[in-house]
């Protein structure tokens, strides 16, 4: 019987990575962590590792924080979501954070399957939590602290982090951070893939703090977004060049898969404010 364990383990392992609470955080696929020439099975129909094929998306910046992000399975989810952006048919999934009205909106259209607000919006509720799967995407969020409206208190747990899962492809969008992250925050984050980061250095957080958390989530594609004009967006660029490349697209879609992921971080600008 001694034999059967390592396969027993590893069946454990997976289901620990595919159900509940473990699996809310972006990690590497279980092939990548348990090392080359590792045979996964499958049990009951489901398999414990992703099609390398189904771990990509297509990513289209809709302006100021806005992105449209379509799955494999035909998933389309929207980041704060205003109830305008977006076009083609509606959404699955929207996100959305409220700090101004361009990132939320308290009427969305009929036919969206998930609604998920980042701040707490319940009376009894201290911060939302959220952990959704429709199809081939999960969605996860980790709360953060907003800075009050007009000089108040500081709105705790006013802002989410969403993180978007297809397949092995993480996608974490920041929102409208406003202060750097824990390292409790980073952990809960793991290692994304791709991160949508706000650059416009004063709205939201500031370009040093911005640099600091870019450096420590380790994202291979870094877009900016949240950044009203070309002299904000040019002043992050500056400072970004110090550490990675940047590209410059010619259209606001750009395909990511996690089998193409270059190497190494760099900044992919999409067209659009």
């Amino acid at each position: 019987m001694s034999h059967r364990f390592p396969v027993l383990a590893l069946l454990a392992a997976a289901f620990g990575l595919l159900a509940g609470p473990a699996l809310a955080r972006c990690s590497k696929n279980l092939v990548e962590r348990l090392g080359p020439g590792t045979q996964l099975a499958s049990l009951d129909g489901v398999r414990l590792a992703a099609e390398p094929s189904a771990s990509r998306a297509v990513i289209t910046f809709l302006g100021h924080a806005s992105y449209q992000i379509d799955t494999p399975q035909g998933v389309r989810a929207i980041t704060d979501y205003n109830g305008v952006n977006g076009f083609g048919r509606h959404p699955d999934i929207v996100t959305m954070n409220n700090a101004h009205s361009t990132h939320f909106t308290d009427e969305p259209e009929e036919g969206i399957t998930y609604v998920l607000r980042g701040w707490p919006s319940k009376p009894d509720e201290t911060e939302a939590k959220v952990d959704v799967t429709l199809k081939d995407m999960r969605v996860w969020n980790v709360p953060t602290n907003a800075r009050a409206w007009y000089g108040g208190e500081t709105r705790i747990n006013g802002n989410s982090i969403f993180i978007f899962a297809i397949g092995d492809l993480c996608i974490a969008h920041l929102g409208h951070l406003h202060g750097t992250l824990t390292q409790k925050q980073i952990d809960e984050i793991g290692r994304p893939d791709v991160v949508m980061a706000p650059v416009d250095g004063s709205y939201t957080l500031d370009l040093d703090g911005m640099m600091d958390v870019l450096t420590a989530l380790k994202a291979r594609i870094i877009v900016p977004m949240h950044f009203f004009g070309g002299y904000t967006l040019d002043r992050f660029l500056d400072r970004a060049r110090q550490l990675w490349p940047v590209e410059t697209a010619e259209v606001p879609s750009m395909v990511v898969s996690k089998v193409t992921l270059p190497q190494s971080p760099k900044v992919v600008v999409l067209p659009g404010h």
